[in-house]
């Protein structure tokens, strides 16, 4: 198995409203992909509580039968669409995939 794990911090937003509107469009979009990807075993997203200073805005924790099927993930038109969104509101990036 694989856990393929995202952490995104915004940028650019004019104030915490516009944020909050950016994450929740990320969240939707993140949260429709398992019903339209088949190869996704779990996937859980959620926005940041933590108050430190280095802690990102936004996780996505999702698993994988293998590396092939994350591959196939990474590859899919979906996906591909959400990639475009988080590119128009990213600043950081943060991912790690490890097999467990």
């Amino acid at each position: 198995m694989i856990k393929h794990i995202v952490l995104i911090k915004i940028k650019g937003a004019s104030s915490e409203d516009e944020k909050m509107n950016d994450l929740k469009k990320l969240k939707e979009a993140l949260d429709a992909l398992p019903s339209q990807i088949p190869e996704i075993k779990s996937y859980q997203t959620g926005f940041n509580i933590s108050d430190a200073s280095s802690a990102s805005d936004f996780a996505l924790i999702g698993e994988f039968d293998s590396k092939e099927t994350l591959e196939t993930y990474k590859v899919h038109p979906e996906h591909q669409k959400v990639l475009d969104l988080i590119s128009s509101i990213k600043g950081r990036t943060a991912v790690v995939d490890f097999e467990f």
